[in-house]
């Protein structure tokens, strides 16, 4: 058998980065975690072909080799599903389709698929298999309970041409404890906190060196700490075996604030190579925190919290958002004086967004409030899903003037400074000969082709990063390239609205 496995679109967004890739001669951000580690379901006598759209192109000629069309996307790359089923099927060809978009309520926009192998692959695709094999494949394949993901395979590393991506990634872990009412986490993964053994990380890391990566790695995991005993244990193995090997991978992820708590947990992540954390944040209004089910949150004072984190060494990535039914209009305002404050220089701010599935999402239909029921998962354009109690123009208005504020020129290069007064990091990290080359580009680009504003802060940041702030020096010109990418996606939002 021949499968091809295809990775569908991504929309500009503001993590694909796209506006900066050729800064850094990549053409894509993320791998695409599913489809490799489907691939290593798939048996070892068939032959794969792997396709990112975000890379290259899909051609009839890859669609006619393959017996079967494997598929796999979220909410957000929904329209290229669309089209990819239809030239499958236009071709006279069988499609597989699985991934979080069948979880939002958009089966409908896909009747015509042959095949969907729905909810966690390490269940539903073998059963797929046994009865393809037999000859008597259903079309829709679910399950009840969870997987353990302690069984789940290595991703296949070989099917990537890694030359293509900025960042590997991979997973220790699936679900999360929390249950925020706008979060569809607990829906998909639920919120029993399931791992992998410190050896099966240990062993995916080995083969992702083995395979000749060096870099950037993001785990993918909603809560990396959501087990603190179980993060300690894999954090010492991944410790010893990134020293012995001279720190190959610096690695990102998410957690929750909780980790300021943990002076310990901190200091062992700074020690395994960790370098940023995404933190959900959302608002510094404890009301709405406690409203929104974002306890964990509400209990400590956010602004330290993230300042204890980055004094640690480890930098802090946030997620804001505004549109709370208990947001008041100084909220945007709030928020502004928040993000500069705290330092956060890559802040995600957002629309509060009605996913299918969530308890928000049943909450505002019972109260007949969606405007939006095509949803297209998509959070930071300034699309509008529900009747917010400020009213549309209120929210929509005060949405643009945080965006604008908080990635104008100045002040991103605000928050900048303010990130490095109290960034202290475990060692400076010097520049290696890819981060030049990308320094040397961004040159080019941002210090000489771009003009006004953006061009003399660009310059600010350099001279801050060599004559004032030696030991930040990488990560003061790595802002200062995102701030390009930033402005284009400000640019996108200012141009276009969707409610």
């Amino acid at each position: 058998m021949k499968a091809l496995l295809v990775s569908p679109l991504l929309p500009l967004s503001f993590w694909n980065f796209k506006s900066i890739l050729k800064i850094i001669k990549k053409k894509v951000t993320y791998i695409p975690l599913g489809l490799l580690t489907v691939a290593s379901l798939l048996p070892r006598d068939w032959t794969l072909k792997l396709i990112d759209l975000n890379a290259e192109k899909l051609t009839d000629e890859m669609i006619q080799w393959a017996d079967l069309v494997f598929v796999s996307a979220m909410i957000v790359q929904k329209a290229s599903v669309r089209e990819i089923v239809d030239r499958v099927h236009g071709l006279g060809k069988k499609v597989v389709l699985g991934g979080p978009v069948f979880h939002h309520g958009v089966d409908r926009d896909f009747m015509d698929a042959d095949f969907k192998v729905l909810d966690e692959a390490e269940i539903t695709l073998p059963r797929f298999l046994r009865d393809f094999e037999s000859g008597a494949p259903r079309a829709i394949y679910r399950a009840d309970e969870k997987c353990n993901i302690s069984d789940s395979p290595v991703p296949r590393w070989d099917l990537l041409n890694m030359k293509l991506y900025a960042s590997m990634s991979m997973q220790f872990s699936r679900g999360c404890p929390f249950s925020c009412e706008f979060c569809d986490i607990p829906f998909l993964q639920g919120n029993e906190y399931r791992t992998k053994t410190p050896g099966q990380m240990i062993k995916e890391f080995s083969d992702l060196y083995d395979h000749g990566w060096r870099g950037r790695v993001f785990i993918a995991d909603d809560n990396f700490i959501g087990n603190r005993s179980r993060a300690r244990n894999l954090l010492k193995a991944l410790a010893a075996w990134q020293k012995a090997r001279g720190y190959p991978f610096v690695i990102n992820t998410e957690t929750s604030i909780d980790l300021a708590r943990d002076g310990e947990l901190m200091r062992m992540m700074v020690e395994a190579g960790f370098k940023t954390v995404f933190v959900g944040l959302e608002t510094p209004d404890k009301n709405t925190l406690q409203k929104c089910g974002k306890y964990q949150n509400s209990g400590v004072n956010l602004l330290e919290s993230v300042r204890r984190i980055q004094r640690r060494g480890l930098e802090v990535t946030g997620g804001f958002i505004v549109g709370f039914d208990s947001d008041t209009q100084d909220i945007f305002e709030r928020q502004i004086k928040f993000i500069q404050e705290s330092g956060i220089v890559t802040a995600m701010i957002s629309i509060l967004y009605a996913l299918p599935g969530t308890r928000l999402y049943r909450r505002l239909k019972k109260e007949g409030r969606l405007i939006n029921v095509d949803c297209t998962g998509s959070n930071t354009t300034g699309s509008i899903t529900f009747i917010p109690k400020m009213g549309i123009e209120t929210l929509y208005e005060g949405y643009m003037s945080v965006v604008n504020y908080i990635y104008s020129p100045r002040g991103y290069y605000e928050r900048i400074l303010n990130f490095v007064k109290f960034y202290r990091p475990a060692k400076k990290r010097s520049l290696s000969l890819t981060d030049l080359a990308a320094f040397l580009r961004s040159v080019m680009y941002l210090g000489i082709l771009n003009k006004g504003q953006a061009q003399l802060f660009y310059w600010k940041a350099v001279l801050q990063a060599i004559f004032f702030r030696h030991k930040c020096v990488s990560e003061i010109i790595e802002h200062a390239v995102f701030a390009h990418h930033f402005r284009k996606q400000t640019e996108l939002i200012n141009g276009r609205r969707d409610i």
